[in-house]
């Protein structure tokens, strides 16, 4: 059964923080990797996992830093990881594979906005490379441990970012039309939406169900490449101590974290999966010209590019 992209009205909300999202749900035995664990709101996803009792693998670039952050959590385990870098993807599963253990939660949460080198050494759009193209190798990957699973469930981080437009298939890399970060970014984070389509299209039948997240806006370390006047683009200020000021609305890192824990364990979606969800909730479709920012546009969720997407993306790993 297909499931529907309207709200389940779940009861919770966008001030809903990550721990209440868990609902108390007991995750002792259950095995989880989130990549970027190690901070923003990747570090609230991977606290909260923890505190109820799952091991949690956590993909990282600098795994001095993953372990100095990670110290006083439990149940860690560290694992370099370059999602830029397809040797390096390839190296993290088989490190996990070789544990023969299932995957019960993967959260591929790690992302890059604005980044200086706008080109991975494989011509590449960087935002597409990262944010997309690499979860999609390390997920494929892992498919062997997720069937294991039985029951498993695959978050993709996505963003309101989707709200720019639809993927120019016909110039993934920007050989053709002038380079702009924001549209890059939208379209990295439209695949993120599109490959949870197919992805959960392919693996209901394994007990393997997907979903993609807007976890709604908040300051984290992605804003470290944007100038000030992209910031103020957003309302937000630097503090006379270089500090970022957030306007109202925006969320909390546990608020932001509490999407991800949602998609991830909520009973609410046992049996469904392949859509879109924000604020701990499946979201609305909204028009394409609409100017929320919140909603899914339908280039998101559309079933042929997500198809399209995966095929291309097939080929580019």
């Amino acid at each position: 059964m297909i499931t529907e992209q309207k709200p389940l009205n779940s009861g919770f909300g966008p001030k809903t923080t990550a721990q209440e999202a868990l609902a108390g749900r007991d995750l002792r035995g259950k095995i989880a990797i989130v990549t970027g664990g190690h901070g923003g709101i990747g570090l609230e996803t991977t606290r909260v996992l923890s505190n109820a009792g799952a091991t949690v693998i956590v993909g990282a670039r600098d795994v001095k830093k993953a372990q100095d952050n990670l110290s006083n959590i439990k149940n860690i385990e560290v694992i370099q990881l370059d999602l830029a870098d397809p040797k390096s993807i390839d190296q993290f599963a088989a490190e996990f594979l070789k544990s023969d253990r299932a995957l019960d939660i993967l959260i591929n949460n790690a992302g890059v906005s604005s980044p200086p080198v706008i080109k991975d050494e494989r011509g590449y759009d960087t935002q597409f490379a990262t944010n997309h193209l690499g979860h999609f190798q390390l997920t494929l990957k892992l498919w062997d441990a997720l069937k294991k699973s039985g029951n498993a469930r695959v978050v993709a981080l996505s963003s309101i970012g989707h709200m720019t437009g639809p993927i120019d298939f016909s110039d993934l890399n920007f050989t053709k039309r002038p380079y702009n970060k924001d549209i890059s970014y939208g379209e990295s984070k439209t695949a993120c939406s599109l490959f949870a389509v197919k992805l959960d299209k392919l693996g209901k039948e394994y007990g393997i169900r997907a979903f993609s997240v807007h976890p709604g806006g908040i300051l984290t370390g992605l804003a470290r490449h944007m100038g000030d006047e992209e910031l103020a683009a957003w309302g937000v200020r630097r503090g006379e101590d270089g500090a970022f000021i957030s306007p109202e609305g925006f969320k909390t890192v546990e608020q932001g974290a509490a999407t991800s824990i949602w998609c991830a364990v909520s009973p609410l979606l046992d049996g469904k999966g392949g859509v879109y969800c924000e604020d701990c909730d499946i979201a609305a479709v909204v028009p394409a010209d609409s100017k929320l920012h919140s909603g899914v546009r339908p280039w998101a969720i559309d079933k042929a590019a997500a198809e399209k997407l995966w095929t291309i993306s097939e080929e580019l790993i």
